[in-house]
């Protein structure tokens, strides 16, 4: 029972508590009323396309619409080939065909909140990658009609989170906040990144456990995040994402 009880206390110190003091702080901010009344535009975040003639990769999150964005973040990628007069924005979504090419611009409001980069990349190395994140977004499991489930996946982070996987050489992971990145079906319990520094245990997005350079140490519940940052020291927190440094 003393095992039992510690247990509840630690979920509740280290889930349960922070989400909710998350949903309180959404709760108290102004948000539209749908997203008929959202702004969808550009913020300005990235250059116009022409304004740089070099490839480019961006990868981007922002916080998700209503009270879910007290715990989540929608993200997206985006790429630009070598001279050409527009950007490419990949994102998965809730209706319809979920996979999308360019249903919004590329550095767009999401629910009105303000988009952030996660990764920027330029030139050759932006040249060398863009056909890998092209054969990833083909490759992905979950892009018919029906494949999209808000929680605890296959939803937009689960795309991106995929597509991150198949293209190590980007370097990066989806932050905390980003829930459904851990989805995995069931079998997939074990996950090892190819240069074998990064190890993620899961079972279907439910529960699991990550270490590693990308992710310090993650304890995942719900599609939650409690964990440390290592590399850049730091606390992770349900709804609030990574905190320090």
């Amino acid at each position: 029972m003393r095992r039992v009880k510690n247990l509840v206390i630690i979920v509740l110190l280290c889930f349960v508590a922070p989400a909710l003091a998350s949903l309180g702080v959404r709760a108290a901010s102004s948000q539209p009323g749908s997203w008929r009344s959202a702004d969808w535009t550009s913020s300005g975040l990235l250059p116009t396309a022409t304004e740089d003639s070099r490839a480019a990769i961006y990868v981007m999150t922002a916080r998700t619409g209503g009270l879910k964005g007290a715990l989540a973040v929608h993200s997206w990628i985006v790429t630009k080939e070598t001279g050409a007069a527009g950007y490419t924005r990949y994102d998965k979504v809730g209706w319809g065909s979920p996979i999308r090419t360019n249903a919004y611009a590329a550095d767009g409001r999401w629910y009105s909140n303000e988009p952030e980069i996660l990764l920027a990349l330029h030139g050759e190395a932006a040249e060398r990658l863009i056909p890998n994140i092209e054969a990833a977004v083909s490759d992905y499991a979950y892009a018919a009609r029906g494949d999209y489930h808000i929680w605890p996946g296959p939803n937009s982070n689960s795309f991106v989170a995929h597509v991150l996987r198949s293209v190590p050489a980007l370097g990066i992971a989806l932050p905390p906040e980003a829930v459904g990145r851990d989805f995995r079906p069931f079998g997939e319990f074990v996950t090892l990144s190819p240069d074998w520094r990064n190890l993620e245990l899961s079972l279907g997005g439910y529960a699991g456990l990550a270490f590693g350079a990308l992710y310090g140490v993650e304890l995942r519940l719900g599609g939650l995040v409690f964990g440390l940052d290592i590399a850049r020291p730091g606390i992770k927190l349900p709804g609030f994402g990574r905190v320090g440094v």
